[in-house]
């Protein structure tokens, strides 16, 4: 199985390391994406080192060249994802990615950016409770499944959201 993570500078520490090793202890073979193919840090200082350039990610390069990623997640951050919608190669393999996607707290608004969410129940933190509204979607503070997209809105529940994630 392989999955990809997409993040950036400022990412929410939490919601980076642990699907991060939880996906790696279910045997994922796990890609790390980040703008600009640099090291970064996490809000709370944690070093994470790239595997691609996010900047560079492409629906062909990605997922129709390669291998296809079984799974895909979008850990939170405000500035990290505020930051990281900004780039639209992203948002366009966002947008056509079939496989499974987890998302969390403010990964709501790469959902949101690439229009993914209208007519589904999704998860995110409090503070874009009129974002995800206004996308169409139905708003809810807790672990969600819809379609396949699992959100959460928060890095308190990680476990039951990574537990759902890996359901299937």
């Amino acid at each position: 199985m392989k999955a990809l993570i997409i993040t950036g500078k400022n990412v929410q520490d939490h919601e980076f390391i642990y699907p991060y090793y939880r996906l790696l202890e279910e045997e994922y073979n796990v890609t790390i994406a980040l703008k600009d193919g640099e090291e970064t840090t996490g809000i709370l200082g944690t070093k994470i080192p790239p595997d691609k350039n996010a900047k560079i990610i492409s629906y062909d390069d990605l997922y129709l060249r390669e291998p296809q990623f079984d799974l895909l997640i979008l850990p939170g951050g405000a500035k990290a994802m505020e930051y990281l919608r900004q780039e639209p190669s992203v948002i366009n393999f966002i947008n056509k990615f079939k496989g499974r996607i987890g998302s969390i707290c403010h990964g709501a608004q790469m959902l949101i950016s690439a229009k993914r969410t209208k007519g589904l129940k999704i998860s995110g933190y409090y503070s874009i409770k009129d974002d995800i509204e206004n996308s169409g979607a139905t708003y809810s503070s807790e672990v969600v499944e819809d379609g396949n997209i699992v959100s959460c809105a928060h890095y308190k529940d990680l476990g039951k959201w990574m537990k759902q994630i890996l359901k299937h």
